[in-house]
C-alpha cells in the first residue's frame, strides 16, 4: 500500500494560514481580507483537507471523529515553532507523537482495509454458494460461474483472439462500475483481461450472450483496484459482437 504522507501537508497549510494572519500589521493602507474572503478561504481549506483524506484515510464522516479533527487543526494553528516543525519542543505540544504520525495513520488505514476485505470475502463466498444452486447457472473447475443466454456461433473465442464486446460490470450490491452504452463496443485481446473474462469468453461465439459471476481470485483478488474493493466478486453481462481470429490476423 502506498504510504500516506499526511502530516507534512497538514503543517504546510497551517503555516500558510498563520503567515497570512500576521501580514496586516504595519501595512499602512493595506487591508485585511473581508469576512466573505475569510469564509471562502476557510471553506476551500476544508475542501482541500477533505479531498486529501477521502479515499486514502476515510470514506465517510463516520470513519473519523470530526471533533478531534477540528481540535488537531486548532492545536496546530496555536502551536509555536521557534526552531521549525522538526524541533522536539514543537512536537511535544501535541498529545500524540507527530514523528510517528504517518505510521499511526497507515496502521489505521491497513486495519480498516483488512476488515473490509474480510467482510467482502465472506459476502462473495456466500453469494457464490447460493448462486451455484440457481437454475441455468454452471460452474467451471476454476470456480467461474456463468449463465449462457445464447452461445453464439460455433467458433468460440480463443485466448489469442481479439474480441469486440458490449458489457456491463456490477458489484454484488448492484453498483455498476463499468459498462458500454447504446451502440458502443470495446475491443481487446481475450488474454489481456482478468482470468474470469478470458475463461468466460471461451464459452461464447459471435452473437453470444452470457452472465459471468467471477470469484475474486479470477478478478482483482486481495488487492482490488480503483472502485473495486479487495476480494470482490464481479458480475458481468457480456455480448460478443465480433471475433478477430488470431490465425487470420497473423496471415494478414
Amino acid at each position: 500500500m502506498k504510504t500516506i504522507k499526511f502530516l507534512a501537508a497538514m503543517l504546510v497549510v497551517s503555516s500558510i494560514v498563520m503567515s497570512c494572519d500576521g501580514q496586516g500589521k504595519g501595512a499602512g493602507k493595506a487591508q485585511l481580507p473581508t469576512k466573505g474572503e475569510i469564509d471562502t478561504v476557510s471553506y476551500l481549506i476544508g475542501v482541500n483537507y477533505g479531498m486529501m483524506i477521502k479515499g486514502q484515510i476515510a470514506e465517510s464522516l463516520s470513519d473519523l471523529n470530526m471533533a478531534q479533527v477540528k481540535k488537531g487543526m486548532e492545536d496546530a494553528l496555536k502551536a509555536t515553532d521557534p526552531k521549525g516543525y522538526g524541533d522536539t519542543t514543537f512536537m511535544k505540544q501535541f498529545k500524540v507523537d507527530l514523528n510517528q504520525a504517518n505510521m499511526i495513520i497507515n496502521s489505521f488505514v491497513d486495519k480498516k482495509t483488512a476488515y473490509k476485505a474480510a467482510i467482502t470475502l465472506k459476502e462473495g463466498q456466500d453469494f457464490l454458494a447460493n448462486n451455484a444452486k440457481k437454475a441455468g447457472v454452471d460452474t467451471t473447475a476454476s470456480g467461474l460461474q456463468y449463465k449462457i443466454e445464447n452461445a453464439g456461433g460455433d467458433y468460440k473465442v480463443m485466448p489469442q483472439d481479439t474480441v469486440e464486446v458490449k458489457y456491463k460490470g456490477t458489484l454484488l450490491d448492484g453498483t455498476v462500475f463499468d459498462e458500454t452504452t447504446g451502440d458502443e463496443t470495446r475491443t481487446f485481446n481475450a488474454n489481456r483481461v482478468i482470468k474470469g473474462w478470458t475463461e468466460g469468453l471461451g464459452l461464447l461465439g459471435e452473437g453470444g450472450k452470457a452472465t459471468f459471476y467471477i470469484p475474486s481470485e479470477l478478478a482483482y483478488g486481495e488487492r482490488g483496484t480503483r472502485g473495486i474493493a479487495p476480494n470482490s466478486v464481479l458480475i458481468f453481462d457480456v455480448e460478443v459482437v465480433r471475433i478477430g481470429k488470431a490465425a487470420e490476423n497473423t496471415e494478414e
